[in-house]
């Protein structure tokens, strides 16, 4: 299974950015995209950026792998539902 982030490019450095999710900051390729510039939101998938997406459709995917990633932290601790 793959699994690709929305990322906010914050620097552009030819070929290479700098990404930024939940702000953790990292380097990825940005030859696949065209003309990439700062603020744009891209799927970054294994260091590189995949496909531009808008800020909504970025924000809706973070609020879903947020939730996600709750579940699985509450399905660790059987305690966590009956404290809710």
């Amino acid at each position: 299974m793959c699994l690709a982030i929305p990322s906010k490019i914050i620097e552009v450095n030819d070929s290479m950015g700098v990404i930024d999710v939940a702000g953790v900051r990292r380097e990825a390729s940005l030859l696949l995209i065209e003309e990439p510039q700062v603020g744009d939101w891209v799927i970054v998938h294994a260091g590189f950026a995949i496909q531009k997406i808008d800020d909504d459709a970025a924000q809706e995917s973070l609020r879903y792998l947020r939730e996600a990633a709750q579940l699985l932290v509450d399905d660790d601790d059987p305690g966590a539902a009956a404290n809710g």
